[in-house]
């Protein structure tokens, strides 16, 4: 049923128990991992924006994530599931989640979820809410 599983992946908690969920479905159904981690630059672009910083943030973010996702993949592996990883640039961490799943014909989202609500969900904004609106597959959203 679920062959190709996505995990967004922040580094946090939250999305840890999501890969540790997504990891005991992939056990299940004999099914594959991809690891998405999306990087933003410096939101706060203008006139003077510099690119070059930029580019160095989103080095030190994919080599922070890879040495974590290291011991994922050890994991994954002891438990004889394949697993893969993807670091991405984006813009739109939501839109960007979805359409990867899309394009890539995924059979469910496992995300996690920080579990805010009332004010700090309107400020801060929940993307695995946003992900479970947007998918057109199924999303299991961990807390």
């Amino acid at each position: 049923m679920f062959k190709n599983i996505l995990v967004p992946f922040d580094l946090s908690k939250q999305a840890t128990k999501a890969y540790k969920a997504a990891l005991d479905v992939a056990k299940q159904y004999d099914s594959k991992i991809t690891l998405l981690t999306c990087v933003e630059g410096d939101a706060w672009h203008h006139k003077f924006y510099d690119a070059t910083a930029d580019n160095e943030l989103l080095k030190q973010q994919s080599k922070a994530t890879k040495k974590y996702i290291k011991e994922l993949e050890s994991a994954a592996n002891k438990n004889g599931v394949s697993m893969k990883s993807q670091v991405i640039k984006s813009k739109s961490v939501v839109n960007d989640i979805v359409n990867y799943a899309k394009s890539r014909k995924y059979d469910l989202i496992v995300i996690g979820s920080h579990g805010r609500t009332g004010f700090d969900k309107v400020l801060l904004g929940s993307v695995a809410n946003g992900v479970s609106q947007k998918a057109k597959c199924p999303v299991l959203i961990i807390k």
